[in-house]
This record gives C-alpha cells, structure tokens and sequence, in this order.
C-alpha cells in the first residue's frame, strides 16, 4: 500500500476520492517498504508512495515520492495493481478515500533512509516479511500477485 504521504487535515473527509501512486522495487531479492508514521495504516509496513500532484505523470509521481520517503532513485515503469482504500469513522462517514495505482520500478542507486512521512524504511526479505506488521493489501500485493514471501 502505497498511503505513507496522504495524511494532512485536509485529507480527512475528502469530498472526493484522491488519487495515489506506490512504487514495488526490488534489489538483491529484498523488496523496498516503509513503515507509516500517519494514518491510514499507521505503523504498518507498506509500499512507498504518495499522492499524485496536478500535472504528474504517475511514473513522475512515484519517482519523486520514493525519493522524498526512502532517499533511493528509481525509474518507474507500469503499472502493476490497482485498489481503492476506503477508510470510514464510527459514524459511517468517510474519513480517506484513495485510488491507488502501485508501479514496478526499478532501483537505479541510493541507501535507503526513512524521509519526509515515514517512520522507518529499509529492503525487506522475504522472511521478514513474515515477523512485521505489514498491511493487508501489501501482503496480498507481494504474495499473492507477485510470489514474494
């Protein structure tokens, strides 16, 4: 999931969904995630990502955002999966709405370091994937789709 930039007060009980864009990059049979320092999901591992700014391409999207997150460049390519997050209060109201486009990307080079709006990120192997608390929609993402894990 791809939500790790979205929080703001002005994100909250948008009067439409908003559109984000996440980056799936792999290095040396690790996968690239960051644990989120705000809601939806906080403190859970995700894929990097970020909102789509007018007048971006999605590849432009997430070529920035994974560089303003983890401090690595990468160059995105297509788009790989696609979902709605939809997250309401206790009243039934709508509190995020986001559609989500998550991106195989390449790394081109960089060491990774948790920047702007995530707590942590790092390569995250296989088997450590098991012992973190990772988002659900990520583990479906990088199990079930892509045979990670």
């Amino acid at each position: 999931m791809s939500l790790t930039k979205m929080h703001s007060p002005q994100h909250e009980y948008p009067a439409k969904p908003r559109v984000g864009v996440g980056a799936v990059v792999f290095h040396a049979d690790n996968v690239l995630l960051v644990c989120r320092n705000h809601p939806p999901a906080e403190g859970r591992w995700a894929i990097p990502g970020g909102k789509v700014r007018l007048g971006e391409t999605l590849q432009q999207a997430a070529e920035r955002e994974i560089y303003e997150e983890t401090g690595i460049t990468i160059r995105a390519g297509d788009p790989i999966f696609t979902f709605d997050m939809v997250e309401r209060d206790t009243a039934g109201r709508v509190r995020y709405h986001y559609v989500i486009v998550d991106l195989a990307a390449d790394y081109l080079h960089g060491e990774v370091k948790a920047g702007d709006d995530a707590r942590d990120a790092r390569w995250v192997s296989p088997r450590d994937l098991a012992t973190l608390p990772v988002s659900n929609i990520t583990v479906q993402l990088l199990r079930d789709r892509l045979s990670f894990g």
